[in-house]
């Protein structure tokens, strides 16, 4: 790894995809591209952006095949809309300290545009655009064990 780089590539574990029609959109992949799918997941989340707390609902699915893509269900008026001209929404990374490593992007010119705030005032997600077009998703690495469920096989799929 760059001794300089904010991130480690190795940190890296799904690029993420919004649409509006994730069935399609998941379908396509597994028919062009042999994509398997784990589960679809998705429930109301609180998340704190610059104007505020919002309560979104979320809803995605993650591959069992690698690299580990993500389908996320498009939420109009929200940063979880498709990016014009571009399958890519986000590149999600795990981090041991999301609050610091947030910093350490804002420091280099990336906004946040929202987070999801814990009792203990820390971040456990946030989402950072950059002037490049496209956002970071940082995941503290404590949910990793938890989410793997959600990449595992589906009997019968």
């Amino acid at each position: 790894m760059n001794q300089n780089a904010i991130l480690d590539p190795k940190d890296r574990f799904h690029l993420g995809i919004v649409t509006t029609d994730p069935d399609a959109t998941a379908a396509m992949l597994t028919s062009v591209l042999g994509y398997e799918w784990g589960i679809t997941v998705g429930n109301a989340v609180e998340v704190t952006g610059p104007d505020g707390v919002h309560t979104v609902e979320l809803s995605c699915a993650f591959s069992v095949t690698e690299p580990r893509l993500e389908v996320v269900r498009a939420v109009a008026g929200t940063l979880w809309e498709p990016v014009p001209g571009s399958g890519i929404h986000h590149l999600g990374y795990w981090s041991d300290d999301v609050t610091a490593d947030t910093a350490a992007l804002r420091e280099h010119g990336w906004d946040l545009e929202a987070g999801r705030v814990m009792p203990d005032g820390k971040l456990f997600f946030a989402f950072l655009s950059g002037a490049q077009g496209f956002r970071v998703e940082l995941v503290d690495r404590r949910a990793q064990a938890g989410m793997s469920q959600c990449w595992a096989p589906v009997a019968g799929r």
